[in-house]
């Protein structure tokens, strides 16, 4: 009896001290989240009156986003083809300019709505930064950026997530964009939902008081109260197929 205890005792100070990579990290949150399930799935929501609708199977996938402006219903398609717009369902003529600035927009939505599923892509490098604490917290730090081959026209940005120890779930994030000008957003979870056992999460929007700010420090301004909250990402009407 007393070597039982013993080997489980073991076992819980090995699992306690193991030492991550990043990749552990992302697939360990990925499961723990079942968004897997996503990969050969329909997922469904509203968002900020637009309809989204997200078809992947395997790696074939279409995005789709639609919405009424006035008496014109617009829906915009991505896909691995590129991108359509059809105006009250006539294919309408875009430059390549417009159908990438409209693609990126129908991408961003989707492509945030099911972190961290989309770390695993082939053009995202992870990278393991030093744990921190956030409200008395252990997380896992991990940096992404994008290589241009595959990164996408902001493959420049750069991401921070941050992994509950005790969970892997994604609690926070921030991202360094340079698009319009450049700036910084911070996000915490305002909600969690569960969808057919799928974790999916609103968040809070911030962003730093003042642009001089070291990026990679963003957590401990966020404790600090020094960031001011612009928005609120909110999911409507989830739903998975």
């Amino acid at each position: 009896m007393r070597y039982t205890v013993l080997v489980v005792i073991a076992l819980i100070l090995q699992s306690c001290t193991k030492e991550y990579t990043a990749q552990e990290v992302v697939d360990h949150s990925i499961k723990a989240a079942k968004l897997d399930v996503l990969n050969e799935a329909t997922l469904a929501f509203n968002f900020r009156n637009k309809a989204y609708k997200a078809v992947r199977n395997k790696g074939i996938f279409t995005f789709t986003k639609e919405y009424q402006k006035d008496s014109v219903h617009i829906k915009d398609v991505l896909s691995n083809n590129g991108f359509e717009r059809f105006v009250n369902d006539s294919l309408v003529s875009l430059s390549e300019k417009d159908k990438g600035r409209f693609g990126n927009a129908v991408n961003s939505v989707h492509y945030f709505s099911i972190l961290p599923l989309g770390l695993n892509d082939s053009a995202v490098q992870k990278k393991l930064l030093a744990p921190v604490t956030i409200k008395g917290k252990e997380y896992f730090k991990i940096q992404v950026t994008f290589s241009e081959e595959g990164g996408g026209d902001d493959f420049d940005d750069v991401f921070i997530y941050w992994f509950a120890k005790d969970s892997f779930t994604l609690d926070y994030m921030a991202y360094k964009y340079h698009t319009n000008g450049g700036g910084v957003r911070f996000r915490d979870v305002l909600k969690e939902h569960t969808v057919k056992g799928i974790r999916l999460v609103d968040y809070n929007n911030y962003k730093p008081t003042t642009k001089d700010i070291d990026f990679f420090s963003i957590d401990a301004l966020y404790e600090a109260g020094a960031l001011q909250k612009v928005s609120e990402i909110v999911l409507e009407d989830i739903k998975v197929n």
